[in-house]
């Protein structure tokens, strides 16, 4: 007597034959799995170094002064420089840019300072000032942090612009200050931007002066420190503010 089959099941000849007909198939192979995530999207470097570069704009803004707040680097060797001092700042060196008035020294400069906030460095803290004003918050009763803690804020901040560098009136006490200002940066290897009206050597080529230098003013010192681990550009062409005034 033959045994009862199951409606819809299979005897084993029949799943046998089915089984060796799946064997014979082209094997189908899976696609790649992307799990990486995209650019926009958490995980992925560009995504944070996007968000690195929009909160460093924006602490950019905040010390940039509202008639450089549209500033750009323009200069191949500023660009050449920001770029550096974004990717690897203790290695980048400082940057000096002299020229007479007018010539868009400060203009570069704030504009460096963009181009390196824009590249997403994992570390943006800048302090920008005159000269004149560091020198008018190191004197006495200048700050309520007192002379020393203010001099070691701005040696140990991250990136610095200081400008019209030997505009200020020459004294021992100046030269001191700026002296300890920039060899204890220069010995950190924390880059700076220094802008000034006078030429950083006006020394013709019999080595007499031709006028008034940095060295005449700061003192061999200063200059001596500079000229280790700064790039020079001397910036020229006709005063940029008396053409916009007319």
């Amino acid at each position: 007597m033959r045994e009862p089959q199951t409606v819809g099941s299979l005897g084993p000849s029949a799943f046998a034959n089915l089984m060796a007909g799946i064997a014979h198939r082209p094997q189908i192979q899976p696609g790649p799995v992307d799990d990486a995530p995209n650019p926009d999207e958490p995980g992925h470097p560009e995504y944070h170094r996007n968000r690195r570069a929009d909160w460093a704009l924006k602490r950019w803004a905040t010390t940039t002064p509202p008639r450089y707040r549209r500033a750009d680097a323009t200069l191949p060797d500023v660009q050449q420089w920001a770029d550096r001092a974004a990717a690897d700042p203790e290695t980048a060196g400082s940057l000096l840019l002299t020229g007479t008035t007018g010539t868009g020294k400060t203009h570069e400069a704030y504009g460096a300072l963009r181009r390196i906030a824009a590249a997403g460095p994992h570390v943006y803290e800048i302090v920008a000032t005159t000269a004149a004003d560091m020198y008018g918050l190191l004197r006495p009763k200048g700050s309520d942090r007192g002379t020393e803690e203010e001099l070691r804020r701005l040696c140990r901040v991250p990136l610095l612009l200081l400008d019209d560098l030997g505009s200020a009136k020459a004294s021992e006490w100046t030269e001191e200050v700026t002296y300890r200002l920039i060899n204890e940066r220069y010995n950190a290897c924390r880059p700076s931007i220094y802008t000034s009206n006078l030429p950083a050597d006006s020394r013709d080529e019999h080595g007499h002066r031709q006028g008034p230098d940095l060295t005449t003013v700061l003192g061999e010192r200063i200059v001596s420190r500079l000229s280790e681990d700064t790039h020079v550009i001397a910036m020229t062409g006709r005063d940029r503010r008396r053409g916009a005034a007319a």
